[in-house]
C-alpha cells in the first residue's frame, strides 16, 4: 500500500518533519522563509493527503478543487482565518490547529509591547545608536507611564486574556474585562471584573486585545472606539491586525488621542514599507512575533504534525476545528 503524501508550505523543525516523516511522504517548500507562490500551492496539493499550512495561506474552494485526496489541512497558527472551514467540511476534510501552546509566549510578547510602550524603550535605544544622546541627565528625558498601580483592560479573557490578567498582578495593576461570553468562573479566580466595552476603553490605562478575527471582531476597535479611551492610554495588539482599524489607529496616534501603542499584527503584512505608522515616534511595531520563542514555535511545529498525522492513522486529531466533519465523513 503507498505511502500517503504530505505537503509542508513553510520550512519547520526538524522534530516535526521527522514525526511527519515516520508515517507518509513528505515534501517542504524550500523557500527562503518566503511563503510559498499561489500557483505552486494549487500545483502541490494535486496529489497529498495532508497539507500543513500556515497563516500565511489562503485555502478556500480554489485549493480544495485543485486537492481531491486532501484529508486533513493542519494550521501551524491558532487562528484559522485563512481556511475556508466550511468548505473543508462540506469536503469531509479535517482543519487542525495549534491552541494553548503559545499562550504563555504570547502573553510575554504582549506584556512586553506595554512595557516598551509605556516606558519608550524603542525611542531611546534608537537615541543612543544614533549618538543623539550627548546631553546629560534630565528630569524630562524619555519620560513614559508607569505601569505598576495602573488599569488594565483586557478585551477577550480566552487563554491569552487569562494570562495577560496573571501577568498585571505582579505589577500590581488592576485588571477588568470585556468579552461576548462572561466568564464568571474566571471573575473570582483571577480578582478581575467585568465590564462593557465602552467602560472598560473610558476606565483603562493600557487597553490589550485578545480576541479571534471574525465578521464581528474585525475593526472593533476603530475611531470612536479611540475617542472613548483615555489621551494617556496605550492600546496593544496581539491577536489579529484587522480586528484594528489600522487608519483609525494612525490617526488617534498622530493626534495624541492616546499616548501610544504596542502592535505586533497588522491589516496586512508584511506591513507596507510606505505605511504612515513607520513614521510615528509613539507605536512600538514587532513583525507577528508574539509565539516566536524557540521552545513555543518548536512545540507548535510538533503539535501541527501530530494532528495531521493523527488524520492519517485514522484517529481523531487532538485539535479539531471543524468536529462535525466527523459526521460528513461517515455518509
Amino acid at each position: 500500500m503507498a505511502r500517503p503524501k504530505v505537503y509542508v508550505t513553510r520550512q519547520l523543525f526538524k522534530e516535526a518533519i521527522d514525526l511527519l516523516e515516520k508515517h507518509a511522504d513528505v515534501e517542504v517548500f524550500e523557500g527562503d522563509d518566503n511563503p510559498i507562490p499561489r500557483e505552486l500551492l494549487l500545483k502541490k496539493v494535486k496529489d497529498v493527503d495532508g497539507l500543513l499550512s500556515l497563516l500565511t495561506e489562503k485555502i478556500d474552494k480554489e485549493v480544495f478543487d485543485e486537492a481531491e485526496k486532501l484529508r486533513v489541512v493542519s494550521n501551524y497558527a491558532v487562528g484559522f482565518n485563512n481556511i475556508d472551514v466550511n468548505e473543508a467540511t462540506k469536503r469531509g476534510i479535517y482543519v487542525t490547529n495549534t491552541p494553548g501552546i503559545l499562550t504563555e509566549t504570547t502573553a510575554d510578547c504582549a506584556f512586553a509591547l506595554l512595557m516598551a510602550s509605556a516606558r519608550r524603550i524603542v525611542e531611546a535605544d534608537k537615541n543612543i545608536r544614533a549618538r543623539e544622546w550627548i546631553h546629560a541627565w534630565g528630569p524630562k528625558m524619555f519620560i513614559g507611564a508607569d505601569v505598576h498601580g495602573k488599569t488594565l483592560g483586557i478585551i477577550g479573557l480566552g487563554r491569552i486574556g487569562t494570562a495577560m490578567t496573571q501577568r498585571a498582578k505582579g505589577f500590581n495593576m488592576k485588571a477588568i474585562y470585556y468579552d461576548p461570553y462572561r466568564r464568571e468562573d474566571l471573575e473570582k479566580e483571577l480578582g478581575i471584573g467585568y465590564t462593557p466595552l465602552d467602560e472598560l476603553l473610558a476606565a483603562s490605562d493600557f487597553v490589550s486585545v485578545h480576541v479571534p478575527l471574525t465578521e464581528e471582531t474585525h475593526h472593533l476597535i476603530g475611531k470612536e472606539q479611540f475617542s472613548k479611551m483615555k489621551r494617556t492610554a496605550y492600546l496593544i495588539n496581539t491577536s489579529r491586525g484587522p480586528v484594528i482599524d489600522e487608519k483609525a489607529l494612525y490617526e488617534a496616534l498622530k493626534n495624541r488621542t492616546i499616548a501610544g501603542a504596542g502592535i505586533d499584527v497588522f491589516e496586512n503584512e508584511p506591513l507596507d514599507r510606505n505605511s504612515p505608522l513607520i513614521e510615528l515616534d509613539n507605536i512600538v511595531m514587532t513583525p507577528h512575533i508574539a509565539s516566536a520563542s524557540i521552545e513555543t514555535r518548536t512545540a507548535m511545529a510538533v503539535m501541527a504534525a501530530t494532528n495531521l498525522v493523527s488524520v492519517l492513522l485514522g484517529k481523531e486529531p487532538p485539535n479539531t476545528v471543524n468536529p462535525e466533519v466527523k459526521a460528513v465523513r461517515k455518509k
